[in-house]
């Protein structure tokens, strides 16, 4: 990836939220909205730029905690690109800050740690995709288009890890409030679809499965999260797992 100067912040924290009132058919179309969240001004400003050339609308950047959660809830970016290690408030955090607000954010964590405990934090904290700063740009690109459609991406042999934590969160789940409400029912088709998600599949290989389209697959993930009052897919696939939808 290349390190040259890049072109100041496409906004501020001044800058408007997207308009909500658009057309489903005139938001398919906008460039995706990215924002880039790096402490070393180089590198981000780097990354920044090979997004928007690659036709991303990069909203805005931050290079602190803070400034993250902050700028993240003016732009509403469609996509959080976050590095891990930032002053004044960890990426973690941020995930924990921000996910659970705005269940449409979807984060992307690119860091130079490979290490096993951080990916598994990050995953649990709500980040949607694990990438290492070592991948290309184009496998950049690739990746923030992916996580923007809700598919989880992680640098090759990462994956797997994070499957296995899933596996190992539901064995031991935790026990439920003698008061709690009986989960609501699901349709027979979000229960197919989450069956699916849980043994990993991507939306876009659910959708050629079931024969219907990406966004159908979309709209049945987040029409269950809200039944189920989950926050994000890691929840979702322990809630499938503890429920032995993967081996169906």
């Amino acid at each position: 990836m290349s390190t040259q100067n890049a072109p100041q912040d496409a906004a501020t924290a001044q800058d408007a939220p997207q308009d909500a009132s658009r057309q489903d058919g005139q938001a398919a179309e906008r460039p995706i909205r990215v924002m880039v969240v790096d402490d070393h001004p180089m590198w981000r400003d780097a990354v920044a730029r090979d997004l928007a050339e690659s036709g991303f609308d990069v909203v805005a950047t931050a290079g602190d905690g803070p400034q993250a959660v902050r700028r993240a809830k003016a732009v509403t970016p469609d996509v959080l690109v976050l590095d891990l290690n930032l002053p004044g408030m960890p990426g973690v955090q941020v995930c924990k800050e921000l996910v659970p607000a705005h269940p449409g954010l979807r984060v992307l964590v690119l860091s130079a740690s490979g290490e096993h405990a951080d990916v598994l934090e990050a995953v649990k904290s709500g980040a949607t995709g694990y990438l290492l700063k070592s991948a290309s740009t184009q496998e950049l690109v690739d990746a923030v288009r992916s996580t923007a459609d809700g598919d989880p991406v992680f640098t090759p042999g990462l994956a797997g890890l994070v499957l296995g934590e899933y596996r190992r969160l539901a064995s031991d789940p935790a026990p439920a409030a003698p008061d709690e409400p009986k989960a609501p029912q699901l349709t027979d088709r979000e229960t197919e679809v989450l069956r699916l998600v849980a043994k990993g599949l991507s939306y876009k290989q659910i959708a050629e499965r079931l024969v219907i389209s990406h966004r159908t697959v979309q709209n049945h993930v987040q029409n269950t999260l809200g039944k189920l009052q989950l926050h994000n897919r890691v929840e979702l696939v322990r809630y499938a797992i503890e429920r032995g939808l993967d081996n169906i």
